[in-house]
């Protein structure tokens, strides 16, 4: 049985975008069943954990004697095993782990920036200074992505890992209008958040925090 890690619980303003929810949501689209390993308070530092993922973050991944840690690396493995989320054609599949890439190392870091500014450094001298330029960042990144899109519904001609990405990097935003300003984009990620895979991924980490309210 495959088993991934998750916080037992964690602040409201994180909860639904905390990493082991990509991991979810990849596979309830393959289709693989999981069990999840709640960590407590100070529990992903310890050495049995760390074990698994050095960096003590969430979500490790085990299936029989294979680790894996990284969310976007678990993702691709997960979509190796299923035509749900990587095309069967080559060029496809690599274009797919491209869109991947792309979330993480184009996109995701002024989006995780500026979120960093507003929720845990809001009202401080130096974020007032730096928050513009962040900000200029992510629309200028969101312009382009809009862009690239081209009117299409997803990142290429169907939903991928990709997607999955993309989206998931997207719903950072949420304490934010700035996806307003990007019809195309707001309609993108609300197109993927429609699966049903999604919504049963979502479900599974509320619930766990609820639980732990």
């Amino acid at each position: 049985m495959i088993r991934i890690s998750a916080f037992r619980s964690v602040p409201p303003f994180a909860q639904g975008a905390v990493r082991d929810f990509r991991v979810r949501w990849a596979l309830e689209e393959a289709g693989l069943p999981y069990e999840v390993r709640l960590l407590g308070p100070g529990e992903q530092k310890s050495d049995g954990y760390r074990d698994l993922q050095p960096f003590g973050q969430v979500p490790s991944f085990e299936d029989g004697e294979m680790t894996l840690f990284e969310s976007g690396a678990i993702v691709l493995h997960i979509a190796e095993k299923s035509n749900a989320l990587l095309p069967t054609d080559v060029e496809g599949r690599s274009r797919a782990r491209t869109w991947v890439f792309a979330a993480l190392n184009t996109v995701e870091p002024h989006i995780q920036e500026l979120a960093g500014i507003d929720l845990f450094w809001p009202g401080q001298a130096w974020t007032k200074e730096r928050r513009p330029m962040v900000e200029g960042m992510v629309r200028q990144r969101l312009g382009e992505l809009a862009n690239a899109m081209d009117g299409r519904e997803y990142l290429e001609d169907r939903f991928t890992a990709g997607d999955l990405m993309m989206s998931a990097v997207l719903r950072i935003l949420r304490h934010t209008k700035i996806l307003d300003d990007f019809p195309s984009l707001a309609a993108y990620r609300a197109r993927c958040e429609a699966r049903p895979a999604f919504r049963r991924a979502i479900d599974a980490q509320m619930r766990q925090f609820d639980k732990a309210a």
